[in-house]
């Protein structure tokens, strides 16, 4: 019967596929479960995958976990890492052993894309043992669901339990170790009727012996030293159970530290309330664990797991996979959600069938996405948003581009943050291109701000101008602007520990905005925040902008006049340096770029300048200084310790050296470098990698000052044997006439102290050969010269008067060249310009002092050291401090007792 008239009579075909219906109304496909086990026996095929990072470390410093799932019994194992290239290791350790305790074959592995996976190291790992590495699907986390769904039950099983008992969020790792310990002991297997403890061991578990994790406990005193009415016994707090002795892991409040015993009686009713722990806002109840935790959407059932009948297609990523990031007017698109929501636990495997689904994802231009750039997004906007996987992309991660970054409400708030800034400074404005005007490019550049830790603490987004398109005399004339050099820095810290000074230190948010540029500069709008409704306009620069040639020396005219403004007074040598002189009390400013160090005699003096400072530009006070150009400090009464533990960690991962053998000098006495000709030929990229990382590990580490200085000479074709010489320095995390066996050019070694403090070194090939150990030392000796006058010029600037300066030199005939016009014959090719140094002596600047060969601190600078020498020079003489790796951490030999003394 028609309902309609005038309907053209379709004759049915068979298998008609409507194009247009495809490309409108095509959707995510959904899968359903399968209702049978796929494997056969115990450790037949692990699913394996990674969470993190945590929104805090752990007590041990951890921020990510490994889980890895056993198919058949759905027995679980967890580890923690402080990054994910920790997970080949793990794994590899698990394989092995489970290799050995069965005598059934594992056949495969599986997991996502992710980069910590899908690398060469797990590719020959699986071929060496003849398993199978399967991937899921591109943007398919349905096909690793098994180990998806466990984690989402490990993680709110933790959550769960921090808050059942106010338990601090540090204490994540333990909840979810603990969490994993009970799920294996009372979760069924779906189909089969057992518990996942049954299934791998072939026996019933006990779980008598379970407690209320985070719960407050008892810890018997041992007898020994105990005072006859003292108390038996400690408050602790429960935090789960050992690994491999059969007692409980509790949290001592006084020693801060976890101890397994066996000793213990639990209060499961009471929370820990002592003031040891304040519960602050990362700690209240609901608080995601993990960075991208930011609630729960339910989006329906989805089974656990899809077999794989093959490898995925080639998709490396450096982030697990999954689906598109929701952004702020999207929902959440079906794909990415089933990675994290599912049936109960093993309810069930997934076919390969699929479903249709009622679902849509739709995409958004980006100023639709966006909004109105005067908008803040707030954390309310930003939790609720649909909840995205903790698997398929990591906030914490910097966005390669700007489509990436504009799909994460954290770094759209980043960009929010910092066009305010661009209207709160009024850096330009939206005008009409002029004629035959180009305009400059920009770019978004993203960063993730870190902590003397290592933490991440802020997402910066960074609009840059693309400066290489500025042509000289029409957008730019000048740019020079100076830079503090780190022996000022060097020379700043001793000086302020010798009259006692606390150091502070602040930062100039965007502080190249603040600097007036005289050129017109016109750029482009920014990528994703184009005017919908002038989108050919173009900005016009009132000031600078990062990414321009002149920005940096706008911003130093910028600060210099109104430091100057304010009576500062600048110095003579070092452009850098500001001083205040105010009845009878002394301020000390110190310039690099956008940090600024400051402190003196009077701590109101340093706190009024603070005030102004907010009053002109906006600022980000820092408190005491502790951590500035990757340089850790610790300031005491007694001196200030400067190192650089957590930038030696970093290298030391980032060239996989954390593991290697330790060494107890840099260099060897019984090798002699040269061009190796007719050695295998290295990296050339990563041996200068390697190289400029260790060449600012010198800043601290004046003993592999000659070491690394020597290796740097051949990184125009690096070989083998040079690539060893540098990881032996790795390893152990005066002129030498003629040192050199390539070019027989010397070496000068130098070394400068202000009174004990040791502020700066060098180790520098000479450019000329010299034809005798006279002249090598000669030179040297005039290098060290004009360092030690350019240091007394600075430090007049303090106030600080020097009559004669102490140069000490090893080389009788030296100073006599030097005193004297002694040895004519053999010191007239001398270049004239060296013999400055005589002139300086006349003058009285420098008192040439001889010095003992086996007292000559400076031998250290120019050729390897037997270990006897070089320890006493380096630890005795220098102050340089042993760093070791232990247990996980970097420490130094006799580290805690200077910080004490630093405190004393």
């Amino acid at each position: 019967m028609g309902l309609i008239r005038g309907l053209p009579k379709l004759r049915a075909e068979k298998d008609l596929v409507c194009h247009p219906c495809r490309h409108g109304k095509m959707v995510a496909a959904s899968h359903i479960s399968m209702s049978q086990v796929m494997t056969s026996y115990p450790g037949e095929l692990l699913h394996k995958n990674t969470v993190g990072p945590a929104r805090v470390a752990s007590v041990s410093g951890k921020w990510y976990v490994l889980v890895v799932v056993d198919d058949f019994s759905r027995f679980s194992w967890i580890f923690f890492m402080e990054s994910k290239d920790e997970a080949f290791g793990f794994v590899r350790d698990l394989v092995l052993r489970l290799r050995n305790e069965s005598h059934k074959a594992m056949r495969a592995i599986r997991s996502d894309n992710g980069g910590e996976f899908r690398n060469s190291r797990f590719e020959n790992f699986c071929r060496d043992l003849g398993l199978e590495h399967q991937f899921s699907s591109p943007y398919t986390p349905p096909q690793n669901g098994v180990v998806e769904r466990k984690n989402r039950t490990l993680v709110e099983m933790a959550r769960t339990m921090l808050d059942g008992h106010r338990t601090p969020r540090c204490f994540w790792a333990e909840a979810v170790n603990t969490a994993c310990y009970i799920a294996n002991q009372i979760f069924l297997r779906a189909f089969l009727g057992k518990t996942s403890y049954e299934l791998r061991f072939g026996r019933q578990p006990s779980v008598k012996h379970l407690r209320a994790f985070g719960c407050r406990c008892f810890v018997l005193k041992k007898a020994g030293h105990l005072d006859k009415f003292e108390s038996r016994c400690l408050d602790e707090i429960f935090l789960g159970y050992a690994s491999n002795s059969r007692a409980f892991r509790v949290w001592i409040l006084e020693a801060k530290q976890d101890v397994e015993t066996c000793e213990v009686s639990f209060d499961e009713t009471m929370p820990c309330t002592t003031p040891a722990f304040e519960i602050s806002s990362d700690d209240e109840e609901g608080t995601p664990i993990f960075e991208d935790e930011e609630g729960v959407v339910d989006v329906g059932d989805v089974g656990a797991t899809a077999p794989a009948a093959a490898p995925a297609p080639s998709a490396t990523s450096s982030d697990d996979e999954g689906g598109p990031l929701p952004t702020a007017s999207s929902s959440l698109p079906r794909q990415q959600a089933q990675a994290e929501v599912g049936p109960a636990e093993d309810a069930g495997e997934v076919t390969s069938e699929i479903v249709p689904s009622r679902q849509v994802q739709r995409d958004h231009p980006p100023h639709r996405m966006i909004g109105d750039i005067h908008q803040r997004v707030t954390r309310s906007s930003v939790n609720s948003l649909a909840f995205f996987s903790h698997f398929a992309y990591v906030a914490s991660f910097e966005p390669r581009d700007v489509s990436h970054a504009l799909s994460d409400p954290n770094w759209v708030n980043a960009m929010h943050e910092e066009l305010e800034n661009f209207e709160r400074n009024h850096v330009w404005d939206l005008v009409e291109p002029p004629p035959n005007c180009r305009p400059i490019g920009t770019k978004w550049v993203f960063k993730n701000k870190q902590g003397e830790d290592g933490m991440v603490v802020r997402n910066k987004a960074r609009l840059v101008a693309q400066g290489f398109c500025q042509k000289e005399g029409i957008d730019y004339e000048e740019t020079f602007a100076p830079v503090a050099h780190l022996e000022a820095i060097s020379i700043l810290l001793a000086f302020a520990a010798s009259k006692g000074f606390k150091l502070q230190q602040m930062d100039v948010k965007s502080a190249f905005l603040n600097g007036f540029i005289e050129e017109e500069v016109y750029v482009r709008q920014p990528p994703g925040f184009e005017s919908a409704r002038f989108p050919d306009q173009v900005y016009k620069l009132r000031k600078a902008l990062y990414g321009l040639k002149q920005a940096p020396r706008a911003w130093y005219a910028r600060l210099k006049s109104f430091l100057l403004k304010s009576r500062f007074v600048m110095g003579s040598v070092d452009k850098t340096l500001f001083l205040l002189s105010r009845g009878g009390d002394t301020l000390i400013v110190q310039i690099y770029v956008d940090d600024i160090i400051f402190g003196g005699s009077s701590h109101a003096l340093g706190s009024s300048f603070a005030e102004q400072m907010s009053m002109e530009f906006e600022m980000s006070l820092m408190g005491e200084l502790q951590f500035f150009l990757g340089l850790q400090m610790k300031q005491g009464p007694k001196g200030t310790f400067v190192h650089q533990a957590k930038y030696t960690r970093d290298i030391l991962k980032k060239f996989d050296m954390g593991d290697s053998k330790p060494m107890t000098t840099p260099m060897s006495t019984n090798t002699a470098l040269d061009v190796d000709e007719d050695g295998e030929a290295v990296d050339q990229k990563e041996f200068r990698g390697m190289i400029g990382s260790l060449l600012y590990l010198t800043a601290t580490r004046l003993d592999i000052q000659f070491a690394v200085c020597l290796c740097a000479r051949y990184q125009a074709s690096p070989r083998t044997s040079h690539r060893q010489a540098v990881k032996r320095i790795f390893r152990f995390s005066d002129a030498d006439h003629a040192g050199s066996w390539i070019d027989r050019k010397s070496t000068s070694g130098t070394c400068q102290l202000l009174g004990t403090s040791l502020v700066s070194w060098s180790s520098r090939k000479q450019a000329s050969v010299s034809l005798s150990t006279t002249e090598a030392e000669y030179i040297a000796t005039a290098s060290c010269c004009s360092q030690l006058l350019w240091m007394k010029a600075t430090l007049s600037d303090f106030g600080l008067r020097f009559g004669k300066i102490p140069l000490l030199v090893d080389s009788t005939s030296a100073i006599s060249v030097a005193k004297n016009p002694v040895l004519y014959s053999r010191t007239k090719h001398i270049d004239v310009r060296f013999h400055f140094l005589r002139d300086h002596y006349e003058k009285g600047d420098i008192d040439l002092v001889h010095v003992a060969s086996e007292n000559q601190l400076a031998d250290i600078f120019t050729k390897p050291l037997e270990f006897g020498a070089f320890v006493r020079l380096r630890g005795y003489k220098l102050k340089v401090l042993t760093m070791h790796l232990s247990r996980g951490r970097l420490r130094a030999n006799g580290l805690d007792s200077l910080l004490s003394w630093c405190d004393e």
